[in-house]
C-alpha cells in the first residue's frame, strides 16, 4: 500500500531508554516508534549512521507497519544471554537477568585481550554448561583475533563461534585459513560484513564466514533478511540491534519464518535496558520466547518520553530518511 511520510508521522512517539551498562558506546536507546495496519513498528538506526543508512532501517519499519509478512515455521525461539564487557565480578549479576539460558553472547576487543580472557573464565565458572558465542565487532586484526582462539585452546574453553573477528571479508578468509594450518577449530560468524556491506552475500561467495548474524532493521526488513539467508545457503542467526520490544518482535518474526533455525538467536536484549515501552516486554523464559504480538503501553511511552530536543532531532531525521525512500 502507498505509503506517505504524514502516515507515520500521525503516530509517531521517540522514547530514550536508559541501559543497565554503558553498550555499544551509549548509557541511552533512543528510537522513534510509529503504528501501522499490522501494529507498531520501530525505527532506531544508531546516532552515528548516515541519512542514507538509516533510511534502510525506515524501510524495514515501515514494511513491519504496513506490508504483508511471511507465514510462520514455528512459535518458540532459542534466546542467548548478551553480556557486555563488564568486570569478572559482575558477570553473575548480569547474567542472572536473562535467567536460564543455554547460550550466551560475550562482547570483546573493547580492551586488553587478557581482560577479555578473565570475562570469559568469570562466564566459565559461573555458568559451566552454557555455550559461549564472542563478538568482537570487528575490531581486532587477524593476529589478535588468532591469538585470542589460541589463548582460549590452551585454557581448554571451547566456543560456539566468533561473531566478526576482523573487520574485512579478506581477513575472515585469512584467520579461517590460518585457524585450519594452526588445527584450532573456531566457526567464524559475520554481521557487520553482511549488514553494512553493499553486497550482503559477499561474505558467502567468499566462504569467509559458517555462519551469518542478520538483523531486520539494518537490512531493510524481514523479507530482506529471509532473501539473503536463502541465497547464502548458511546457518543464520538473527539478533537485534538493541531495539526495545517493539524491535525485537520483528527479529522474533523474522526468526520464526526461516525454514531452518539451527543456533540461538540474540533477541533477548531487552534484559539490558532498565525499562520498555510494550506491556509485556520480551524477557526470554528458560531461554525461549514466544513468538507473539506486541503493543505500546501509552503510560510507558510517556515514561520513556524523550526530551523535546531530542523528538525533534528524531523528527527530522524520519523525515530526511522518508525523503530518501522517495515518501
Amino acid at each position: 500500500m502507498p505509503i506517505d511520510l504524514s502516515d507515520l508521522l500521525a503516530s509517531a512517539r521517540v522514547v530514550s531508554i536508559p541501559l543497565r551498562e554503558r553498550f555499544r558506546g551509549v548509557d541511552h536507546r533512543e528510537a522513534l516508534l510509529f503504528e501501522g495496519p499490522n501494529g507498531w513498528a520501530e525505527f532506531s538506526p544508531f546516532l552515528e549512521y548516515e541519512t542514507t543508512e538509516a533510511s534502510i532501517w525506515l524501510q524495514a519499519a515501515i514494511e513491519c507497519a504496513f506490508e504483508p509478512l511471511p507465514a510462520l515455521v514455528r512459535q518458540s525461539i532459542g534466546i542467548n544471554a548478551t553480556l557486555p564487557e563488564v568486570q569478572p565480578h559482575q558477570v553473575a549479576e548480569v547474567l542472572s537477568r536473562f535467567g536460564n539460558f543455554r547460550t550466551v553472547k560475550m562482547k570483546v576487543a573493547g580492551g586488553p585481550q587478557e581482560a577479555d580472557l578473565a570475562r570469559i573464565e568469570a562466564v566459565v565458572r559461573e555458568r559451566p554448561e552454557a555455550k559461549i558465542r564472542l563478538d568482537a565487532n570487528g575490531n581486532w586484526g587477524v593476529d589478535a583475533a588468532f591469538s585470542m582462539v589460541r589463548a582460549l585452546a590452551d585454557r581448554g574453553i571451547e566456543i560456539e563461534y566468533f561473531e566478526q573477528p576482523c573487520a574485512s571479508v579478506d581477513e575472515l578468509v585469512e584467520l579461517r585459513v590460518k585457524l585450519a594450518g594452526a588445527n584450532l577449530i573456531a566457526k567464524i560468524a559475520a554481521d557487520e560484513s553482511v549488514r553494512k556491506a553493499t553486497d550482503p552475500l559477499a561474505v558467502a561467495r567468499a566462504q569467509a564466514a559458517d555462519i551469518l548474524v542478520l538483523k531486520v532493521a539494518p537490512l531493510g526488513g524481514i523479507k530482506r533478511l529471509l532473501e539473503i539467508a536463502k541465497q547464502a545457503a548458511l546457518a543464520v542467526v538473527v539478533s537485534s540491534a538493541l531495539e526495545t520490544s517493539i524491535g525485537l518482535a520483528h527479529g522474533l518474526r523474522a526468526a520464526a519464518s526461516l525454514p531452518e533455525l539451527e543456533f540461538d538467536c540474540g533477541l533477548g536484549t531487552a534484559a539490558l535496558l532498565t525499562g520498555d515501552v510494550t506491556y509485556e516486554p520480551l524477557l526470554a523464559v528458560d531461554g525461549q520466547l514466544s513468538v507473539t504480538k506486541v503493543t505500546a503501553n501509552p503510560k510507558l511511552l510517556e515514561k520513556f518520553a524523550a526530551a523535546a530536543e531530542r523528538r525533534d532531532w528524531w523528527l527530522a531525521r524520519l523525515q530526511a530518511c522518508g525523503q530518501v525512500l522517495g515518501l
